[in-house]
């Protein structure tokens, strides 16, 4: 398993900047291809099936031990895309990290192993991809999974609301977390909107990396 290869655009070690494990010390596998093209994507560089260089999985679970950071996010491009994430995810649990994964939604994630936090993108329709999200995952979601809501607008906000409201994503008793596309509408827009809804398990967020670092900056 450990020769196995999958196509890396880079690796590095970080903060993480979103979900329920922001702020922690974080090291990043991103993957390279995408089956969307998102309005707002902020990993264009990724996306192209060109991208990248081939990494077998012993490489990349060296340079993880060298971090001496116990929490790895794989994320893309779209990880899911590469059949051999699926032995990545399970060579890092194996080794005792904490493993999450960043995915958009839209590719089927039942094989990969229960242990792997999913991070699952509901898109919006600004990000013009919402038609792609992929309904069966949620009856795969676990305790330690999340599902993230990316607004652009507050007809971004009605819409997830109803499409929580319509698959009953406020009672499977992952975190619901709302953040906004960044400098497409104003975090207290969704603050506000969160006050109103009162949404069960819901939660705001910033992309911590975006205030830390310049937004455009990559690997960190």
């Amino acid at each position: 398993m450990l020769n196995k290869t999958l196509k890396v655009v880079e690796t590095f070690a970080s903060i993480q900047g979103e979900s329920t494990h922001a702020g922690r010390l974080c090291f990043f596998i991103r993957l390279a291809g995408c089956n969307l093209a998102c309005s707002y994507c902020d990993t264009v560089y990724a996306r192209g099936e060109d991208c990248g260089t081939l990494r077998t999985i012993a490489e990349l679970l060296d340079e993880v031990a060298a971090s001496k950071i116990k929490l790895v996010e794989i994320t893309g491009g779209e990880p899911a895309l590469q059949a051999n994430t699926v032995p990545l995810a399970e060579a890092l649990l194996g080794n005792g990290y904490e493993v999450l994964m960043e995915t958009n939604g839209s590719v089927r994630l039942d094989l990969f192993p229960p242990e792997l936090k999913k991070i699952i993108d509901v898109k919006l329709p600004s990000s013009e991809m919402h038609e792609a999200n992929d309904i069966v995952n949620y009856r795969f979601l676990r305790e330690g999974d999340e599902l993230k809501f990316v607004a652009g607008s507050v007809e971004d906000l009605e819409y997830a609301y109803s499409w929580i409201k319509r698959w009953g994503l406020d009672t499977l008793g992952v975190p619901l977390l709302f953040s906004a596309v960044f400098g497409k509408i104003e975090p207290a827009e969704i603050v506000e909107w969160l006050l109103e809804k009162k949404i069960p398990n819901s939660r705001m967020q910033l992309q911590m990396h975006k205030f830390i670092w310049h937004p455009d900056k990559r690997g960190v």
